[in-house]
């Protein structure tokens, strides 16, 4: 079986699609059926295989795509370039590590899509108007011509029957993200000016569900109570998005830029350097596909207190605090840090059900069932929620010119 993975997107750093893509292939590896991996990455992500520690395999081929870095360019690769190199090839099956706009009648072999989540229909704030509307058209159009739809959790599952027609999701199953205990932690702090100071730690993109500024004005409120010393810093780690600006003149005003510190491009050993470090692990998040910050806190050892949502639940049930989160929660979610704290340090959770050696098996089940059947049920362009449907149909015949899930 020789495969061919997608994971082109804008980011030049390690974010959550790169290191799903990554772990896939780690997955993959495992399996003899899998002759060939073909990995496909842009030009500004060319040190990211060896950053993630992708294993040397004479059977892993990496191909960097021929495409500039904006999103009409990227979106154009997808659709025209994508099946010229499964052509080139010669590829059984092509899998794209989230959706993208799929040109299945060119492609000329089947197409497995990851769905990591349903933001744009979920949390439109994410993207802002009129850009959730090209997210929309866009995810609409990949999971419609797409053979099989792996979805990250069963929290995500069900996000999708609720927004999509039968003929889509009945092409759905849940394949978890691949999740294991980090073999290598760096030797020194990645937090700048650290000298011991006690550590919250949240792991997210600044984006709007991820809730960050009622965890600022939690972490304030921990401060002003004396829950935490006057010393103690709040990282965040994670790519910057939209909320970015908002955050950062949040922080100014409180006067907090001394402890509040904003991180992104950290390495796989400094990312466990933090999680080894923190005193907790927070995630306030609004909506999540996969709960992944909190399957590595709790692999890592760390305490956890998140929000109380299905796909924290589906992770930690049993592990974490969990906190209801309203309009202004801020003060709940400080009384659920406060109340960690003074419990006893944790002893790592084991997961085996995000093990890459369970999930090799389940993607092999996957491509073997695909492959069996390349003429999946189309849905027709109105099988997803027809909210704002006049966006639809576009995409079918060229790609939109954003991508979802960027």
């Amino acid at each position: 079986m020789k495969v061919l993975l997608a994971a082109v997107s804008f980011a030049s750093g390690i974010s959550g699609l790169q290191r799903h893509a990554f772990n896939v292939v780690r997955c993959l590896l495992l399996r003899e059926e899998v002759a060939e991996i073909h990995l496909v990455i842009a030009p500004w992500q060319r040190k990211l295989p060896e950053a993630a520690g992708l294993p040397a395999d004479r059977r892993l081929i990496l191909h960097v795509a021929n495409v500039d870095r904006g999103s009409m360019q990227r979106n154009l690769w997808y659709w025209e370039g994508l099946p010229r190199l499964a052509a080139r090839v010669g590829v059984d099956l092509a899998h794209l590590s989230y959706p993208m706009p799929l040109h299945r009648a060119a492609l000329g072999c089947p197409a497995v899509v990851s769905l990591h989540d349903l933001y744009p229909y979920e949390i439109p704030a994410n993207f802002g108007f009129p850009k959730f509307l090209v997210n929309r058209m866009v995810l609409r159009q990949c999971l419609r011509d797409a053979d099989a739809i792996a979805c990250v959790s069963d929290a995500t599952l069900a996000m999708l029957k609720r927004y999509a027609g039968t003929a889509v999701w009945q092409k759905a199953v849940r394949i978890y993200n691949c999740v294991e205990p980090a073999a290598e932690m760096a030797a020194r702090s990645p937090i700048p000016g650290w000298n011991r100071e006690k550590l919250l730690l949240c792991v997210a993109q600044h984006r709007r569900n991820k809730n960050i500024a009622v965890l600022i004005r939690a972490f304030q409120r921990l401060l002003g109570s004396g829950a935490m010393s006057p010393e103690a810093k709040l990282v965040v780690i994670g790519m910057e998005g939209p909320e970015s600006g908002k955050l950062r003149r949040m922080v100014a005003a409180a006067g907090l830029a001394a402890r509040v510190h904003f991180l992104h491009g950290l390495s796989e050993p400094e990312l466990q350097w933090c999680y080894r470090h923190c005193e907790a692990v927070v995630s306030p998040s609004l909506t999540e596909g996969f709960g992944l910050p909190i399957a590595e806190a709790l692999l890592a050892g760390c305490r956890v207190v998140c929000s109380d949502i299905p796909a924290h639940r589906e992770i930690a049930d049993g592990h974490c605090r969990f906190v209801r989160l309203r309009d202004d929660s801020a003060d709940a979610l400080a009384s659920a840090i406060a109340g960690i704290l003074i419990e006893p340090k944790r002893e790592p959770v084991p997961l085996p059900q995000l093990s890459a050696a369970v999930l090799a098996r389940q993607y092999v089940a996957l491509y073997r069932r695909t492959l069996k059947s390349p003429s999946w049920a189309t849905a027709s362009a109105s099988d997803l929620d027809l909210t704002n449907a006049s966006a639809g149909n576009a995409a079918k015949q060229r790609p939109a010119s954003l991508e979802a899930g960027n």
